[in-house]
């Protein structure tokens, strides 16, 4: 589990009295899994309609329980690898949902050209950024905790994950500016994977 700055400090401390609640129902971690994609859509939708401050904060709640998975299976004892793989699966679903939410959003009610190009920047951003990450820890190319023990690998390190990348969304989407949130994203998610390369080839030189 890497947990990012924004999940340490407000995702976790909700995630986990709620999983703690969770621990004594029926429900599971898979379901919990599955429930937080269907939120996701749902804020999807709430943002392509024009309900940009309720989409944005939809989006932070969808970080929010996002955390309720993993601590409701470490809570009741039910990790798994399926488990695991599947929540990353409905993660990336749920990313390419809410960008694509936003990139309907910059398209109908903000005067900016190529919308849809800048989404499908952003969107290539997100998937690549987190693929970049599970294939260099795969292949052992460079500790991700540390990014090559540099201060910008480092400062990476802490940015680049997913919680933080959600709560802009979700700042920028309550501000309207899905548009120049959906290209911030996709220059920053560029910018990570490129850097990540670099230091993952000197590293191992």
């Amino acid at each position: 589990m890497h947990d990012g700055i924004v999940s340490r400090y407000l995702n976790r401390p909700l995630s986990r009295p709620l999983a703690a609640m969770l621990a004594h129902t029926p429900v599971s971690p898979n379901g919990a899994s599955a429930f937080t994609l269907a939120f996701s859509l749902g804020v999807a939708a709430l943002i392509a309609l024009g309900h940009g401050v309720a989409g944005g904060i939809g989006i932070q709640l969808a970080s929010i329980i996002d955390g309720v998975d993993g601590d409701l299976a470490r809570l009741t004892g039910r990790t798994s690898r399926f488990g695991a793989a599947l929540d990353a699966i409905a993660d990336r679903y749920a990313d390419a949902a809410i960008l694509g939410g936003m990139t309907i959003y910059a398209a109908r009610f903000e005067n900016w050209p190529h919308a849809e190009a800048v989404g499908g920047l952003a969107l290539a951003g997100a998937l690549t950024v987190s693929y970049s990450r599970a294939r260099a820890e795969g292949e052992g190319l460079w500790p991700i905790g540390n990014a090559g023990n540099s201060r910008l690998g480092s400062m990476l390190a802490m940015l680049a994950t997913r919680d933080v990348r959600l709560l802009g969304a979700a700042a920028g989407t309550i501000a309207g500016q899905c548009y120049w949130t959906l290209f911030a994203l996709g220059v920053a998610s560029g910018t990570t994977v490129v850097v990540r390369l670099l230091q993952g080839r000197l590293a191992n030189k």
